[in-house]
């Protein structure tokens, strides 16, 4: 399925891009985040395991069991970003 995945605030500055369309099979949010560590660095370092990182789906947040769908929106964050 396609999705867009946005990114913000430190995952954003370690990751050198603001969003991106993929390609996935992932079903959760949390098989998502680990399909994209598993792509090396710098994905591996911004959003590691035991690193805090939210994620929202469709604009809401949600914890990482959330089903994706095609064209979801998925953001990754920081658990507090600045204005």
């Amino acid at each position: 399925m396609k999705i867009n995945v946005h990114y913000f605030a430190a995952v954003r500055e370690a990751l050198g891009r603001d969003a991106e369309t993929l390609e996935t099979q992932a079903p959760t949010l949390a098989a998502l985040r680990d399909e994209l560590i598993a792509r090396g660095e710098p994905y591996a370092a911004a959003l590691a395991r035991g690193k805090a990182v939210r994620a929202a789906l469709d604009r809401a947040m949600q914890d990482e069991g959330a089903a994706l769908h095609e064209d979801a929106e998925v953001a990754f964050f920081p658990p507090v970003t600045g204005g």
